[in-house]
């Protein structure tokens, strides 16, 4: 090591991520308890130390996928942490990252092993360090990117009713959307498209089932809702 970086301070790197599912038709955060103090036994963001040979991003994914038993989950880093005294434990600078899973691609038994819970947004525990502050800035992130891009599939099952994806534009943006209105918009996005298959889980007569078609959305990237 050259005498210009051992004149500096070393600090620990570390990545937070701020899961959203739909869980039973509400939005909601997947937290873990901790097993270790600071703040053990408490609800809390999963997190972990970057490695060394780790970009951030790797590490992100990392765990994600020893939480959910997940490879390749939507994710984006919504920024760092850095406030002095935001880890009792040592000086932590953290990146956090929001993901977007669907319920249906979760692994059960992983999530319970890690100790998991899906909390509403509206009934989350007390939380420690910044992780509010992470929260609030990645459901601002997350709604953004639902206005003009397709992240929202990430959230629902492979085929879906237009009912199912109205219920989540309404849940993400808090307020009741005209159902005539919704569907006349949702039919101008080519890349959401009608299949041959009825849902009849939810009445006798059953709904349409569509899907999002990511090879039309790439030769005709338009999306809004």
């Amino acid at each position: 090591m050259s005498e210009f970086y051992s004149q500096h301070d070393r600090l620990y790197v570390g990545v937070d991520c701020v899961i959203f599912g739909l869980h039973n038709g509400e939005l909601s955060l997947l937290l873990t308890k901790r097993r270790f103090e600071p703040e053990m036994g408490k609800w809390s963001l999963i997190g972990g130390f970057v490695g060394r040979g780790e970009s951030v991003e790797e590490a992100a994914s990392r765990v994600l996928s020893d939480l959910t038993g997940l490879n390749q989950i939507y994710m984006e880093q919504v920024g760092a942490f850095g406030a002095v005294d935001r880890d009792p434990g040592e000086r932590v600078v953290s990146v956090a990252f929001f993901a977007l899973i669907s319920l249906d691609d979760l692994d059960s038994e992983v999530k319970e092993g890690m100790d998991a819970r899906w909390f509403g947004l509206n009934e989350l525990p007390r939380l420690g360090f910044d992780h509010p502050a992470m929260i609030e800035k990645a459901l601002k992130k997350m709604r953004r990117k639902f206005a003009t891009e397709p992240t929202a599939f990430n959230l629902l099952p492979k085929m879906f009713t237009l009912s199912q994806l109205q219920s989540l534009y309404e849940t993400i943006g808090g307020e009741v959307l005209d159902k005539r209105n919704f569907r006349k918009r949702v039919a101008d996005v080519p890349c959401i498209v009608s299949t041959e298959y009825i849902d009849k889980t939810t009445s006798r007569r059953g709904a349409r089932l569509y899907k999002f078609d990511e090879e039309t959305y790439k030769l005709n990237p338009h999306f809004k809702i």
